[in-house]
């Protein structure tokens, strides 16, 4: 019997399996993404993340399973799904002879929404100022701010984003986690990937972690850390001595507390995370 979708959720995957032939990309995956929350999903080349991007936004249709998104059936009701969701690519799709703003009216005329809301995208994306330049002219940053305003411009509840801010400078990646922040707050959903953790933990609520097509990690960036991340710190003494006290063991921690008590420490560094160490503990496998 087929579970009722939860109110909460925005995306409810079941039993999701995706095959290309006899490969199986991804291997009965269930996943409930919640309304109004930024998502992460991770893992290396090939763990399914892509695969599982494209049932969302209709470019495949399941090998098995089901999924919905706010309630509708992603092969059955898809003419109800299309309009609540905008997707930015990590690939650019431009009309690179045309101007930025003439690029967004072409979208606004098959999204069917004023003609004023081109302007509003474009300022939201800090590209009013070259919104009649020609594309081509434009910046790595300036072209996936167009793609994010493109995707913008029917206002939808649910949006995917892949790799939003792989390969830009300080600012543009500012300007995007702007967005994406006030988005959230007006209730959009998010759903992204990314191989930048710091990313992972600045914006997302919630990560998945896929690996050989299969769910092996969800919780919040927080408690993931927690999980995994090396409870070990670098320790330089007085005498120029260097050691690491894995704070884990009772033996190594009485052993920090001799030398402090002793004034014999010269300092204590924490370890930063370390997310390929974690994703290697998690899965076996390196994060590409």
């Amino acid at each position: 019997m087929m579970e009722v979708m939860s109110s909460a959720a925005a995306i409810q995957i079941d039993g999701l399996t995706v095959r290309y032939g006899s490969f199986t990309a991804v291997t009965k995956l269930d996943l409930e993404i919640r309304r109004g929350e930024t998502f992460g999903l991770l893992g290396p080349n090939g763990a399914g993340k892509s695969s599982t991007i494209k049932i969302l936004i209709g470019q495949r249709r399941p090998s098995d399973g089901d999924v919905r998104v706010f309630g509708h059936d992603v092969v059955r009701d898809w003419a109800a799904i299309k309009p609540k969701f905008g997707y930015v690519p990590d690939r650019e799709n431009h009309f690179d002879e045309f101007t930025g703003k003439r690029n967004l009216l072409i979208f606004a005329g098959l999204y069917d929404v004023p003609l004023e809301r081109v302007d509003e995208c474009l300022q939201i994306v800090e590209l009013e100022e070259a919104a009649d330049q020609r594309v081509r002219g434009y910046s790595l940053g300036m072209r996936r701010k167009l793609l994010m305003a493109r995707a913008l411009l029917h206002r939808p509840e649910l949006l995917y984003l892949d790799e939003p801010t792989a390969n830009l400078d300080v600012h543009s990646t500012a300007v995007i986690h702007r967005i994406l922040r006030e988005l959230v707050h007006n209730g959009t959903t998010i759903v992204l990937t990314t191989h930048d953790m710091m990313e992972v933990q600045e914006m997302c609520d919630r990560v998945a972690i896929l690996c050989k097509g299969k769910l092996v990690a969800l919780d919040t960036p927080l408690a993931l850390r927690q999980q995994h991340d090396e409870r070990k710190v670098d320790v330089v003494l007085m005498d120029g001595t260097k050691m690491v006290i894995d704070l884990d063991r009772p033996d190594e921690r009485a052993k920090l507390a001799s030398h402090v008590s002793k004034d014999a420490v010269a300092s204590v560094q924490t370890r930063e995370f370390d997310f390929h160490a974690a994703f290697l503990k998690i899965t076996g496998m390196e994060f590409d």
